[in-house]
């Protein structure tokens, strides 16, 4: 089967994590022990629940101010740095390689993304111009690796799931995608994944 539309994830594979300390840094200013920002976050099931669209970003800010016990100005910065966290920085090389596989094919985003996603990511990096489709968990109430997010993914793109590719950083998410039927690779490093994906497109094109 031909393959006719790619998809890529965004976190880890399209961003690459920037070592800000945001964690240590907050956990001294907010005196709290070692691991304990992300372990209250997780606790408390709110990013979890930012992550599916159960809350709004307004909800999240409002949860994290109680969750941390942050006033406004102390918000506003929290929020500044974990926006930078959260996004990280381009993978160049890897977005290059993606724009240039349009008009060939069709290609989309996939990210298990938090509230505010889409604009945060598109304001640094414009993802809207770089694909045909975004596909954020936030908005659709499902995250990877729900077949049912791959599969929404493919409808929109008019592809059966036998002819996309999909590269993310995941081993239970490529596996999913693999299940839904779609040629899937694992992201370990950027020239691996360029020419794993090409390997794919090689081997489709027959």
């Amino acid at each position: 089967m031909a393959v006719r539309a790619v998809v890529f994830d965004i976190g880890g594979v399209l961003e690459h994590s920037v070592d800000t300390n945001l964690e240590g840094r907050w956990e001294e200013r907010l005196g709290l022990a070692q691991g304990e920002l992300w372990e209250r976050l997780r606790r408390s099931g709110l990013g979890r629940d930012a992550n599916l669209g159960r809350v709004s970003e307004t909800e999240l800010c409002l949860g994290l101010a109680e969750l941390y016990g942050l006033d406004r100005r102390m918000l506003d910065e929290f929020l500044r740095d974990l926006w930078d966290w959260y996004a990280g920085e381009l993978n160049t090389e890897l977005a290059g390689y993606f724009r240039r596989l349009r008009p060939r094919y069709r290609t989309a985003i996939l990210s298990n993304g938090s509230a505010g996603g889409r604009r945060e990511e598109e304001a640094r990096y414009g993802f809207a111009e770089m694909a045909d489709l975004l596909v954020y968990s936030y908005e659709e109430g499902i995250e990877k690796p729900d077949h049912r997010i791959y599969e929404r993914t493919c409808e929109r793109l008019g592809v059966r799931p036998g002819e996309a590719v999909f590269l993310d950083d995941l081993e239970v998410n490529v596996a999913a995608a693999r299940e839904v039927g779609m040629r899937a690779v694992l992201f370990q490093h950027t020239t691996q994944a360029i020419a794993d994906v090409e390997d794919c497109l090689a081997d489709a094109a027959g």
